[in-house]
This record gives structure tokens, C-alpha cells and sequence, in this order.
């Protein structure tokens, strides 16, 4: 397990581990950052889209690092201007909603989405379908984890995933 990884709390409550004690100390989230960063050489990147709401801390520093853009894809009602927006069931059952600005994206703009942990995949996917939606392109998806299971298959078959933790722990 790579040192920083040790930073992530996993004595939580339920299935979820707690990641910004990592997101605190600045040496080791600069690690995390860059080896995501040094994962995606060679990958082709207009902009980053970070997922609300860890995913907004992660996906800023990796497009620092990448010297792109971000564009935030937040929880559903939150933009004041007209979006595009998607309604998916996350990993509790619940139904909850994305959203993005409709003149952010133009067709062909490589995406990389930022989640910072990818249980069932359902919030990503949303996040795909509202950028592909705009005919843009997803260039790749950074996370600290995606989790290998039925409904994340489909996900890491069709698009090049980034992650940092080793799946064996």
C-alpha cells in the first residue's frame, strides 16, 4: 500500500471509508495527485470534471497539476443558471440528481471525471452520460478507488480508470 493510502480512514461507520484526513496533509494528498497525474501521460485532456463534492477537491488539484480547466458537476438544483441534468440511484437506493452548465462543454472536448471513490459506479455514470450528452469525449476517469464489482464492470471495460489503491487490501 503506497504510504499516503495508510491517511485514509477505514474505522468508519458502514462501507465507506473517510478520505480527507489524506485531502489534509499536504505532502501525502501531493502524492496521491501526483501519481494520478503521472498515470494519465500520454492521455489527451481539455478538461476535468469533478464530481460533487470530494470529487471537486480532487479533480481541482489534478487540473492544477494538468493545467486545464475544471468543471464542477454538482448535485442536482444547486447551478442558477439552466443545466443539463441526470436523475440516477446511487449506492444507498436513493434517487439523486447531477448537473452540469450547458455552455461549458463543446463537441469533441477530451473529459477526464474525477470522483474521489467509486462504489457502484452510478454517480459516474451519470457524470458520462451528461458529458457525452454534449458530445464530448470521456478521455479517462481518476479515482483513489473504484470498487470491482457488477455494476463498475461495464465502466473500467469501456473507459481507462485511474486509480491508486491496490484492489488485493
Amino acid at each position: 500500500m503506497k504510504r499516503y493510502l495508510r491517511r485514509i480512514d477505514r474505522n468508519t461507520a458502514g462501507n465507506r471509508y473517510d478520505i480527507t484526513p489524506l485531502f489534509s496533509h499536504f505532502a501525502d494528498f501531493n502524492a496521491l495527485v501526483d501519481d494520478l497525474v503521472a498515470s494519465l501521460s500520454g492521455t489527451e485532456i481539455d478538461l476535468v470534471a469533478g464530481i460533487d463534492a470530494l470529487g471537486f477537491i480532487l479533480g481541482t488539484a489534478l487540473a492544477q497539476k494538468l493545467k486545464v480547466g475544471i468543471m464542477p458537476v454538482r448535485k442536482g438544483g444547486k447551478l442558477p443558471v439552466e443545466s443539463d441534468r441526470i436523475a440516477f440511484r446511487d449506492y444507498t437506493g436513493q434517487t439523486k440528481e447531477l448537473e452540469i452548465r450547458r455552455d461549458v462543454l463543446c463537441p469533441g472536448t477530451r473529459v477526464l471525471i474525477v470522483d474521489e471513490w467509486i462504489e457502484t459506479g452510478a454517480q459516474v455514470t451519470a457524470a458520462i452520460s451528461l458529458i457525452e450528452g454534449c458530445g464530448a469525449l470521456v478521455a479517462g476517469i481518476a479515482t483513489i478507488n473504484m470498487d470491482v464489482n457488477n455494476s463498475t464492470e461495464p465502466i473500467s471495460s469501456k473507459y481507462k480508470v485511474h486509480a491508486v489503491w491496490e484492489r488485493t487490501e
